[in-house]
């Protein structure tokens, strides 16, 4: 390792959007490898409006790896954060920053601590998917810091290592995981443990992964390539109510809805009736909740 004094710092700044599932991914069949019960499609949201912007940093004088959340220091020790981290420094490379006098060879990565800082221009852990851009933005940050030489794909299966729907915000678009290839309070229930239990107790999740969702996601492919945006916005908000009917049949039942939320599917659908169907993009207001 080189570098003046060994007081350098050296910093990559990434920025990912957020994305909204479609088609829904809840429930996992492998809890380690994060492996779906089901495909799931989602649509990446304009990351000028909802994204999550991470800067990484290197420096001989780190003491130990260190995070920020919206400015909050947060832990790094649990399973998901070292999966990444470890994912990452395993695939470094040699990084040499000639202007400034710096060479990391690939063997000191290890040795080296990291300081991370992500910020959400958006609530985190209030439906909107923060996971999934933050560790989306966190997996793609680091790479480009260590000079990773892996594709979009495989960096898509590190982050999903991290929060499942991760691996679908690094790319842009409609984007589909195929399930087995790869308000601003935060949620009573977090993900990780409703999907658990979901999987534990909902004979309507069975039934909803094997009979419902592959023909829904073919359905869903169709309107996506037609541009038959009224086919979207029905399938969509069909699997948004079915999804929230899968956590009610959870026991204890999930609750993810609040009386705002009931409100504006209220208004929505009374819209949409009082315009003869014209109005179907309002109704994606409901699909905006969730996975």
């Amino acid at each position: 390792m080189v570098g003046g004094a060994e007081k350098w710092v050296m910093m990559v700044t990434a920025q990912t959007p957020t994305n909204i599932a479609v088609i829904k991914y809840w429930g996992k069949r492998d809890e380690s490898l994060i492996l779906p019960v089901n495909d799931s499609i989602s649509v990446t949201l304009d990351p000028d409006h909802l994204c999550t912007t991470t800067t990484v940093a290197v420096s001989p004088s780190f003491e130990r790896d260190r995070m920020w959340l919206n400015g909050k220091e947060i832990s790094l020790s649990g399973g998901r954060y070292q999966n990444c981290l470890r994912e990452i420094r395993s695939r470094a490379s040699d990084v040499e920053d000639e202007e400034n006098g710096i060479k990391i060879p690939k063997k000191d990565w290890d040795k080296l601590h990291l300081h991370i800082a992500s910020y959400n221009n958006f609530p985190t852990a209030a439906g909107l998917a923060s996971s999934a851009a933050g560790f989306a933005c966190l997996v793609f940050s680091l790479a480009k810091l260590m000079n990773v030489k892996e594709d979009q794909s495989k960096l898509s299966a590190i982050a999903r290592q991290g929060s499942g729907s991760a691996c679908r915000s690094l790319f842009g678009g409609f984007v589909k995981w195929i399930m087995g290839r790869v308000s601003s309070r935060q949620k009573e229930t977090s993900s990780t443990t409703g999907m658990r239990e979901t999987v534990e107790t909902s004979l309507l999740l069975k039934h909803r992964a094997k009979e419902i969702v592959p023909k829904r996601i073919l359905q869903m492919e169709e309107a996506i390539k037609n541009r038959d945006f009224t086919s979207f916005a029905q399938l969509a908000c069909a699997d948004s109510n079915q999804f929230h009917a899968v956590c009610l049949d959870t026991s204890p039942p999930i609750f993810y809805m609040n009386d705002t939320s009931h409100r504006v599917i209220s208004i929505a659908e009374k819209w949409n009736r009082s315009e003869g169907g014209r109005r179907w993009h309002i109704l994606l207001m409901r699909a905006q909740m969730q996975y």
